[in-house]
């Protein structure tokens, strides 16, 4: 990684070495033009192994695999804690948000193509110190998201084995099928699998509305609005954000395309598709489940459907998480190796250090998923203290770092020098009160089943 630079947007341009993210954006650049000499990958026109080789819609299919895996199921249960009109507006300006934000990151890494994780951005913006705390935030944040697919995966197989053995096994199990979907070193490889994924959440959540609207009464009580108390409403609001958190891969997955210019397609192709399935799904349930309506969603589809939708979930379950697990992976892998020839290389060294490095995230991700007895609470806390940073306030400072000494030179960038601010405040905003209100409902939680064989089935 080359020292820190100076932010200068006007010196920027005049780079030779770096995308222009204003003035080429127009330009169509072909899948043979040579890299910047600070890309993170360098030159593979004759390495073994091939990173930058995806096309748009295989980068939007990933995203979209991260993305709508287990924030889908809970947003039922945040439509009956908010209502549906809070909840449907909240959904929908999270979404814009996501949208501009994710396009911001796609503007910061054209102009900065040595960038590849949040902690190459923290060392743009704050040095090594910066690289630093970014870098172990990300980490952090993508292992507990990976723990959570693991705890999902053994309450998805208590479900459906009626506690067929102890509750660990299952974790066991799980983290050695996430270890083996981790072993490709390449997203390109990882995108076969994210069709997969998203095919069986879209037919898992199908499942279930129609499930969930054969058996539901005549008469359930839907809420426009509510009132409930402040942490709980805070707390279905985190729910809603936690769908819209995958922001932090983004650096990651445009390293691999083979023409970066192309993001703002992956992104709105993730954007229109999860947008429409988080506002389907959370309606239809929420409408025919009334306000007892179980999180994660799959469990209010009776005792039959219930097993039936978890079952079409298990590809979902393991590969979202396989895709977190992934991008956690490569932050390792290509810090340890940026530079290096083994980067492109086939040889003993470069896969038994990638299958190392995947052993190791997975066995930390399944010690916190047996480790922690409010875990649900705590994915928030995380999600709070560094999702809000990661997909709103950074974004934010990265469009106010590219625009530095331009912020009120014309309307239009008056206009968004507001947005943006307008954008960190939000950030800051979740932080502090994520913080609060999942402190305090880890304070009340009174649940012991950490390390234990019992059933945590919902």
């Amino acid at each position: 990684m080359s020292p820190p630079q100076e932010l200068d947007a006007t010196a920027i341009h005049h780079d030779p070495n770096v995308y222009n993210a204003t003035t080429d954006m127009e330009k169509k650049v072909s899948p043979d033009e040579s890299p910047p000499d600070n890309d993170p990958f360098g030159n593979e026109e004759y390495g073994e192994v091939k990173y930058r080789v995806m096309k748009w819609w295989h980068c939007g299919m990933l995203m979209i695999a991260e993305n709508i895996s287990l924030g889908i199921l809970s947003l039922p249960s945040a439509v009956a804690t908010l209502g549906i009109v809070p909840a449907l507006l909240i959904i929908l300006g999270m979404s814009g948000i996501s949208w501009y934000t994710g396009y911001v990151i796609g503007q910061f890494k054209l102009r900065y193509p040595q960038v590849h994780s949040m902690g190459d951005a923290g060392e743009l913006l704050l040095g090594r110190i910066g690289r630093e705390i970014f870098g172990i935030g990300q980490l952090l944040f993508l292992i507990f998201l990976m723990a959570s697919h693991i705890l999902t995966f053994t309450v998805l197989f208590n479900t459906i084995t009626n506690h067929g053995t102890c509750t660990i096994v299952f974790g066991v199990i799980g983290l050695i099928v996430s270890f083996i979907g981790a072993l490709p070193r390449t997203v390109g490889k990882v995108y076969i699998m994210s069709i997969v994924s998203c095919t069986s959440i879209l037919v898992a959540t199908v499942t279930t509305m129609i499930a969930i609207g054969v058996q539901a009464p005549d008469n359930v009580r839907n809420d426009i609005t509510t009132h409930v108390p402040f942490n709980e409403a805070f707390l279905a609001v985190t729910n809603i954000i936690f769908a819209f958190i995958a922001h932090v891969a983004f650096f990651g997955f445009i390293s691999e395309m083979s023409d970066p210019r192309d993001f703002p397609k992956s992104l709105a192709m993730l954007q229109v598709l999860d947008t429409c399935m988080y506002i389907v799904t959370a309606m239809v349930i929420y409408c025919y489940a009334g306000p007892d309506v179980a999180s994660p969603a799959l469990s209010s589809a009776g005792p039959v459907m219930k097993k039936v939708a978890y079952g079409l979930a298990i590809p979902t379950v393991v590969i979202a998480g396989v895709v977190f697990g992934h991008v956690a992976c490569k932050y390792i892998y290509v810090r340890i190796f940026r530079g290096s020839a083994h980067l492109h290389q086939n040889s003993f060294l470069a896969i038994g250090s990638w299958v190392a490095i995947a052993l190791a995230v997975w066995v930390v991700a399944w010690v916190i998923a047996e480790s922690i007895p409010v875990f649900n609470q705590l994915l928030s806390l995380i999600s709070s203290l560094f999702g809000s940073w990661f997909s709103y306030g950074l974004p934010a400072i990265f469009w106010l770092v590219m625009n530095k000494g331009q912020w009120f030179s014309s309307p239009n960038k008056i206009f968004l020098t507001i947005v943006n601010i307008f954008i960190l405040g939000i950030a800051i905003a979740i932080c502090g009160l994520g913080l609060y209100v999942s402190g305090k409902a880890i304070h009340d939680s009174s649940s012991n089943n950490s390390w234990t064989c019992s059933n945590n089935a919902v």
